[in-house]
């Protein structure tokens, strides 16, 4: 339910994106020059009036305080959704441990007596000599004169 939720607030995100970008577009610039006249001012003229300057300013600071609650409210639930999940799954781990390891009573029974150390990996080349490994090597004999 809360990803379906998520998905229709994420498509609702986009389409004021593009809203955004074109009511920036579309406005008059300053001074009759810049980005708006190059992608359209004229036609906020043409589809608002002459006076549309306030129209669109008003819808445009609209549009922005939507981007972000919806920015920002998106961001929430994502990290609530993300951060329960592995609350979830951290507590299965926590109790799949519990019914492998059952506790005992004294301490010396929890620790095996005799356990083996694991044996070394073999050693293909040089380069993959395991770091734990202890290598006996002989020195080098001294000449002395």
């Amino acid at each position: 339910m809360a990803s379906f939720f998520t998905g229709i607030l994420a498509f609702v995100l986009f389409l004021n994106c593009l809203l955004l970008i074109l009511l920036v577009l579309i406005q008059l610039p300053k001074k009759d020059a810049g980005a708006g006249m190059a992608f359209g001012g004229a036609a906020a003229d043409a589809l608002f009036g002459a006076g549309s300057g306030n129209v669109l300013t008003k819808i445009t600071k609209w549009a922005t305080v939507v981007f972000f609650v919806l920015a920002l409210f998106l961001g929430y639930l994502e990290n609530r959704v993300h951060n329960q999940g592995s609350v979830i799954e951290f507590e299965k781990q926590v109790q799949q441990q519990q019914m492998q390891t059952p506790v005992s009573a004294s301490p010396s029974a929890a620790t095996p007596a005799a356990a083996p150390a694991p044996a070394p990996a073999p050693v293909n080349n040089l380069l993959s000599v395991p770091l734990s490994a202890s290598t006996n090597v002989p020195a080098a004999p001294t000449q002395s004169k």
